[in-house]
């Protein structure tokens, strides 16, 4: 498996970047499942998902030295049934990302940059936000602003979060990597957290703990 990023970011985070090349047999004899977990993989019907499913799991035993069993509680957040840490997890296209946390609470979101991201920023970021994006990296912004907020609504574990209306972004000036500051507001949350990001190839890749 080729890790592009295994770094202990201090002593409450380790974090896993990786980019999936293996096949099938490859990622399935690095594993031993149990039969839950199996009958889950056998009832992926895309096999890019069973590869995403499989190399999770993978570079989560890496970074933790041992198997790992993973669960989802009632908001289909995963945690580790040992509940040795607390994890946070994500993929796209050929790259996934996992966020470990010792003694805090982890969000992480990586995306493949894409033009599509134009049609829809209006309906994740406020009139505010959107007059805030760089024009000479457009695109490269609005993917940092959700991955953000999609680091930020996994961090609160929470439904009836709306990206648009609860969770905002404050102004920030986009590099290769760096940080940015971050609210949730509803009537139950106020939360403001700084987040840290950094772009591999064509993604984006933002993460927070609390």
């Amino acid at each position: 498996m080729p890790i592009v990023v295994d770094q202990k970011i201090n002593h409450h985070c380790r974090l896993g970047v990786w980019k999936i090349v293996e096949d099938y047999p490859q990622l399935k004899s690095m594993l031993q499942l149990d039969a839950p977990d199996q009958d889950t993989l056998d009832g992926f019907a895309n096999p890019k998902r069973k590869l995403e499913w499989m190399s999770v799991r993978v570079m989560l035993n890496h970074l933790t030295g041992r198997d790992n069993k993973i669960l989802y509680n009632g908001n289909r957040k995963p945690y580790l049934a040992n509940e040795d840490y607390h994890i946070s997890i994500s993929h796209s296209d050929i790259y996934a990302a996992v966020l470990l946390g010792i003694d805090k609470h982890v969000g992480i979101d990586i995306e493949k940059i894409q033009n599509k991201i134009e049609h829809i920023a209006h309906k994740f970021l406020s009139p505010e936000e959107l007059q805030q994006i760089d024009p000479e990296q457009k695109l490269y912004h609005l993917y940092l602003h959700w991955c953000a907020k999609e680091a930020l609504y996994k961090i609160c574990d929470r439904k009836r979060i709306s990206f648009r209306a609860n969770i905002w972004i404050e102004p920030f000036k986009p590099g290769e990597r760096g940080k940015l500051f971050g609210k949730v507001e509803t009537q139950e949350i106020k939360l403001r957290l700084t987040l840290y990001y950094f772009s591999i190839e064509n993604y984006a890749v933002v993460w927070c703990y609390k």
